[in-house]
């Protein structure tokens, strides 16, 4: 015993410096709790301790965890069986089993059954060290492939979010203060306005900024597909589930959940959301097991949800816990102040990897684009630089670059001189600026999309 106390203290001797953890000792022995958490709390780590299971799983109920140090032999206790109570409860957290009973089958047992990593005891300072360094790295990896997923087709410059428009920058006043609670957010406004680019803004100055932005589309898959995208399956829980999955909002835990286009989320899934706001618990596709994630959730829509709630077609329950405090993103149009430093900024973006030498716009160009009421919001102003980037022969964007719909007393306004297929087309051409997908574009237009690939086509 003196021996492993010795140990233990050393630990907290020399070594690289790592991120402070929260950290559970399980030991059934009061003088080792007592000494690794003196040797913990001396690399600044949180530790809080736990003489059996029934303390630990209630700890673990009642807060987050990073690294759950787990005694092998608890009184009459098995800590294997311990492990899977552990990893049900609160799966973000690292489980490393600790035992004078080391053997290699333990070990293989305990990684089986989803322990991070083993320990035997007397364990070195060295292999302490060792063991939450691998914990920290792990967790980088893991942000860093959610943050990587949620950043796939979203590739654009630097986001400059500084404004002229009143109206702006009091919702970025308000984002900014926001941002450092653990309040909940809705964001409201058109269609590329910009409200993943805000929800990407506030975790960065959040409280949890070292943890993963992850974002769920709402709209983008089927009721099944996005529960599992969501909450992740267990295997079997479908066709196709090879696999357990761990779903978006356990790769959130820690950090910011973004749910884009809130008000087209399912009603069935709209109850399992709540769940989670309310008591940050839930549970996988084909599992009946509760787990648990630490998530700040930042939701978005341009629908009316109050008007969505009035019509049966949104939780009104679910509707007050986003709407903690909710920010309106203005249109291009009311902050048209702004327009030539966005521009500007997609533009050499755009150029650069196009490896075009266009710096700027013709004077005539910038008088077109202000002129233009912008239905597409900045989703569209990026489409139309592109576009004008491919065609631009010289070094500025000309009037004659941009599309038809930007040229000057070109805006088409129903009851005018024209005809119903240049009405069509015109409307086909914003609705496909205005939307992500095909099938989003589809579904407004109320055509399927192989018809509308086809018009396309023709566009």
């Amino acid at each position: 015993m003196r021996q492993q106390t010795a140990t233990v203290l050393a630990i907290a001797c020399g070594g690289d410096t790592l991120l402070p953890m929260r950290i559970l000792i399980v030991d059934d022995e009061k003088n080792i709790r007592r000494t690794m958490t003196m040797a913990l709390e001396t690399m600044d780590h949180a530790v809080t301790c736990s003489s059996n299971s029934a303390t630990a799983l209630a700890e673990l109920r009642k807060a987050t965890f990073d690294v759950v140090l787990l005694d092998l032999k608890l009184s009459s206790e098995s800590g294997l069986d311990v492990l899977e109570e552990i990893l049900r409860i609160a799966p973000q957290a690292a489980v490393v089993m600790v035992t004078a009973y080391a053997s290699i089958e333990t070990a293989v047992e305990a990684m089986r059954r989803g322990a991070f990593d083993y320990l035997p005891k007397p364990c070195t300072p060295d292999q302490v060290r060792q063991v939450l360094a691998r914990v920290e790295q792990t967790r980088k990896l893991e942000r860093r492939v959610a943050e990587l997923e949620s950043q796939l087709g979203t590739e654009g410059p630097e986001n400059d979010l500084t404004s002229q428009s009143p109206a702006m920058q009091r919702t970025l006043d308000v984002a900014f203060k926001a941002a450092e609670s653990e309040a909940t957010i809705l964001l409201l406004g058109e269609n590329g306005t910009g409200k993943s680019v805000l929800a990407r803004a506030m975790h960065r100055r959040s409280p949890r900024r070292g943890g993963a932005f992850v974002t769920v589309s709402c709209p983008s898959l089927s009721r099944e597909l996005l529960e599992s995208d969501l909450f992740g399956h267990v295997k079997g829980a479908f066709t196709g589930a090879h696999a357990d999955t761990q779903g978006k909002v356990a790769a959130a835990d820690g950090g910011t959940l973004f749910l884009d286009e809130i008000g087209e989320l399912p009603m069935e899934i709209q109850a399992k959301l709540l769940r989670l706001l309310q008591e940050r618990e839930y549970e996988r596709v084909g599992d009946t097991k509760p787990r648990r994630a630490n998530v700040r959730v930042i939701s978005a829509t341009n629908r009316d949800l109050a008007h969505a709630v009035a019509g049966g077609k949104f939780r009104e329950d679910l509707f007050y816990r986003l709407n903690v405090i909710s920010l309106r993103l203005p249109p291009l149009r009311e902050r048209i102040g702004d327009l030539e430093k966005i521009a500007t900024g997609h533009l050499a973006f755009i150029a650069g990897h196009a490896g075009k030498n266009v710096r700027g716009f013709s004077p005539e160009a910038l008088e077109a684009m202000r002129a233009y009421h912008w239905p597409g919001n900045l989703r569209e102003l990026r489409n139309v630089i592109e576009r004008a980037v491919i065609l631009c022969s010289g070094e500025q964007i000309g009037a004659a670059d941009l599309s038809d719909t930007i040229q000057p007393g070109s805006e088409m306004r129903l009851g005018g001189k024209f005809t119903v297929e240049e009405i069509e087309s015109e409307h086909i051409r914003r609705v496909m600026g205005n939307t992500r997908t095909l099938d989003e574009a589809a579904t407004i237009l109320g055509i399927d999309p192989a018809t509308l690939y086809r018009k396309r086509k023709k566009l």
